[in-house]
């Protein structure tokens, strides 16, 4: 997947339980857990928002681009 999660990450520098971060932005920790890994199809930019403001980080610190497709490749615009 080109989109990396690096919430785990910003947790960590920031110190932040699993249980204190979902409690602020109002999910179960288990949905926490399967955004930390990546194995979401989308987020909403409210919680986005709540976890950065929670976090004092920016999207960008959570979430990474990873271009995965050959230099010789077209992309699909969908």
């Amino acid at each position: 997947m080109p989109v990396i999660v690096n919430l785990d990450v910003m947790m960590a520098k920031r110190k932040v339980s699993s249980k204190d971060l979902a409690k602020y932005i109002g999910i179960t920790e288990a949905n926490l857990s399967i955004l930390k890994r990546g194995k979401v199809k989308g987020v909403r930019f409210g919680t986005l928002e709540a976890i950065c403001r929670y976090l004092h980080c920016q999207p960008g610190d959570i979430l990474a681009f990873e271009d995965d497709t050959k230099p010789d490749m077209p992309r699909r615009m969908e």
